[in-house]
């Protein structure tokens, strides 16, 4: 039965909302995913979505799937560019990878208006400022 499957506790990995500079020195965000673990992830699947009330109307965001098929040891990558107006809502990435064949899965939910300045901190292996969930 479904009880009967083993999960993985999903430790050190996280996704982070980081504001950085684009190529025309423009503000923009972008969802990454971290790997702060020993070892490195594969097979990548993330998921993501928007959802909530904005404007006093119920709003749902498209859901993408995006495949990144490694993250090294204590490295990161991209996921996707972010609009500030999803900030509004809350904002899930659900993870799936690989660790030595066993298969991992985690949700990261930033809910509404947890994306802020004031929540940023130092991003691991970037130059840049985020917020971040682990």
């Amino acid at each position: 039965m479904k009880e009967d499957i083993e999960r993985p506790k999903v430790i050190n990995v996280g996704v982070a909302m980081v504001k950085e500079r684009s190529e025309t020195n423009e503000w923009e965000w972008n969802a990454y995913v971290f790997n702060l673990r020993d070892e490195v992830i594969t097979n990548v699947l993330v998921s993501s979505r928007g959802y909530g009330e904005q404007n006093g109307e119920k709003k749902n965001t498209t859901v993408l799937r995006h495949f990144i098929e490694d993250v090294d040891s204590l490295d990161f990558k991209k996921i996707e560019p972010v609009i500030p107006d999803v900030f509004e809502l809350t904002n899930e990435y659900w993870v799936s990878f690989y660790v030595d064949g066993v298969i991992h899965d985690k949700k990261f939910v930033f809910v509404k208006g947890s994306i802020t300045e004031d929540n940023m901190l130092d991003m691991p292996f970037m130059n840049s400022k985020g917020v971040m969930i682990r």
